[in-house]
């Protein structure tokens, strides 16, 4: 989980993801007018609730202190997760992370002109939900797409 800032007519809006390394999909994310703790633990919630998580899942996260915030670490805790965390200085341990914010940039930010975070919402919501887990295809994943990817792996298992 890292953050990434989108330029809006009304100020910043922030984006956190959670993605699995698996399939590379986007199980959890939040928007956000405050880069704080709060958003970071929605987008958790949100990956809690949608991958139905076990004890054991191992989180990691830069070293913001949204990450490493009482609250947050306590909710990993709460669900018997194992937290990670990238080491100082060390950009390539959230280098997937960092390719889908330079892909959501890419094929989404650099094209709008966000009116305000309701917008940055939106599209958001439209390019993770509706094309980038589920129709964009990625190298990692055998040029299948997220969801394709885990579906094929459930019919081979």
């Amino acid at each position: 989980m890292i953050i990434t800032y989108i330029k809006t007519n009304e100020g910043w809006a922030y984006l956190t993801v959670f993605i699995d390394l698996f399939s590379r999909i986007v199980a959890g994310w939040a928007v956000s007018s405050r880069c704080d703790t709060e958003m970071v633990l929605t987008a958790l919630r949100r990956a809690i609730r949608n991958r139905n998580l076990q004890p054991g899942v191992m989180i990691h996260s830069d070293r913001g202190t949204q990450y490493s915030s009482e609250a947050f670490r306590a909710e990993l805790e709460k669900h018997g997760f194992i937290q990670s965390m990238s080491r100082k200085g060390n950009c390539w341990d959230n280098a997937v992370a960092e390719s889908f914010f330079r892909i959501y940039k890419t094929e989404l930010v650099y094209h709008e002109a966000f009116t305000d975070r309701q917008h940055v919402l939106s599209s958001t919501f439209e390019y993770i939900e509706h094309y980038y887990n589920r129709k964009r295809r990625h190298s990692a994943t055998g040029y299948l797409s997220p969801v394709d990817f885990e579906n094929h792996f459930k019919k081979a298992a």
